[in-house]
């Protein structure tokens, strides 16, 4: 894989090895000073899957944040391939951070490009190549994820679950060393969600040495993808390890997760009167 080298004079080769673990070291994050995570310390290992999971708020998408770089810690340390990210020059952190694909929660297609467009953007912006070239190249990865007939359709003209995978192409046109997925099967129904999993178990097989690291609370899409797992819970990493070890763990929170019982203070909706002036007001803009 030496398109993927990191050569650099005086810094080390992390393409030594093709898989990357992703690793934090007591990781802390949060904006300003409102802490969402403290004291991270896990490896997501390479050429794996890796699910990131948790309830909603609890940190998922900014624990994605630091992976990506797009945000600084707070504390502790981030390393992908062997190499601290925020301790690394500006130039070889961005020569790391190329070679990750993201795919959005929404996918983020850009409404006034067509899918093809959308798809090639990332060789558009940063590589001299013909046209024809790039189209092609665009065209060979929604061929991987079933969207080549509709390369000349634009965002509003698909569905939710086409717009996803689109966003997925997009992510991996540079065949990356590292791909993240933030909530890929969120908003699909069971039947799109099954084939978003599919396609990454496929991906995977096509690309072994590639690191997925999928942020999710879908327990189906867990148990059909996940190699590892990583469970954030109220700022916390309250497991990390297979899939195999997280079905037997016995944490009372973890079976609570996992067999998605409610807590039972939150099962029912607390009385409340409504505002007698908010009553009448309704009713009348009804019966106007």
């Amino acid at each position: 894989m030496s398109e993927f080298s990191l050569r650099k004079q005086g810094a080390e080769d992390v393409s030594a090895s093709p898989q990357w673990d992703i690793t934090f070291r007591s990781l802390t994050v949060g904006y300003g000073e409102h802490v969402v995570l403290r004291d991270i310390n896990a490896t997501l290992p390479g050429g794996k899957v890796s699910v990131i999971l948790g309830g909603s708020g609890c940190g998922k998408s900014t624990l994605l944040r630091h992976i990506i770089g797009l945000s600084r810690p707070l504390g502790g340390s981030v390393h992908i391939g062997g190499q601290d990210m925020f301790a690394l020059p500006p130039a070889q952190a961005r020569r790391i951070r190329r070679r990750m694909g993201v795919l959005f929660q929404d996918g983020a297609l850009l409404g006034a490009l067509s899918l093809v467009q959308n798809v090639a953007l990332p060789l558009t912006e940063h590589v001299r190549l013909p046209k024809a070239v790039i189209r092609e190249a665009a065209l060979r990865v929604l061929r991987l994820v079933g969207l080549e007939d509709f390369a000349d359709y634009y965002p509003n003209q698909l569905s939710g679950g086409m717009r996803k995978r689109a966003g997925l192409a997009r992510a991996i046109i540079a065949e990356p060393r590292i791909l993240l997925c933030d909530e890929p099967t969120s908003g699909l129904d069971p039947i799109t969600a099954a084939r978003m999993d599919a396609l990454l178990l496929s991906l995977h097989e096509r690309f072994p040495d590639m690191s997925i690291v999928v942020v999710s609370h879908d327990l189906d899409s867990l148990r059909a993808i996940a190699d590892h797992v990583l469970v954030l819970r109220e700022g916390r990493a309250v497991f990390s390890g297979s899939l195999e070890a997280l079905e037997t763990c016995d944490d009372p929170y973890l079976r609570q997760f996992l067999r998605r019982e409610a807590d039972a203070g939150d099962v029912a909706a607390q009385d409340s009167e409504s505002d007698p002036r908010v009553r009448r007001a309704i009713a009348a803009w009804l019966d106007a």
